[in-house]
């Protein structure tokens, strides 16, 4: 808990589900808009996942923006498997994502499956030109349209998941150094 305590996070996740929740809405038109349109009206379920999506999106974002300002519960909470020991990062450990011989982990791989998986949920399944060029319109509707709402539940909790994940390294300082600007 002493991870979502730093009001900076939480202003920042707040901006950044505002974000989310336009980006999303607009783009697969839960939220109706000149610019984007749908053939299919949006289902119950996708309001579901946009409203719970979005904040998790925004909190996921402000883990990486804002920089952990405590290292408090770190020995309470064990060493985290599969991170290096203060090992420097060499230019070619960052060029291939390793640290001291084990890959670094940042969640954003998981973050961002999650994130498309929820846009791809919320989206109208005749917009959706992969599955439309794949599967047919008719197909769209009686495949793709009946998996939305089980590809929005895998999406949330991989979401969810990934939260957790972030804010239990936040918790620990076991994250990675947030880039400075130069003054």
């Amino acid at each position: 808990m002493s991870a979502i305590r730093d009001r900076r996070l939480l202003l920042w996740s707040a901006a950044w589900t505002v974000a989310a929740l336009a980006g999303l809405g607009l783009t697969s038109a839960v939220i109706p808009n000149p610019v984007f349109g749908r053939s299919v009206p949006p289902e119950p379920f996708a309001y579901l996942v946009w409203l719970v999506s979005a904040p998790l999106m925004g909190v996921l974002a402000a883990t990486y923006v804002v920089p952990a300002t405590s290292t408090v519960g770190a020995a309470a909470l064990g060493p985290t498997p599969g991170l290096a020991e203060a090992v420097p990062a060499t230019p070619a450990a960052v060029a291939t994502g390793m640290r001291g011989g084990v890959t670094a982990r940042d969640g954003s791989l998981l973050g961002t499956v999650a994130g498309l998986g929820a846009f791809l949920a919320i989206g109208c399944p005749l917009c959706n030109k992969v599955v439309l060029v794949a599967l047919g319109a008719s197909g769209a509707m009686s495949i793709w349209a009946p998996l939305q709402p089980i590809v929005g539940a895998a999406s949330v909790a991989l979401l969810a998941g990934t939260v957790v994940w972030r804010l239990r390294r936040r918790a620990a300082g076991d994250v990675c150094a947030v880039p400075q600007q130069a003054h």
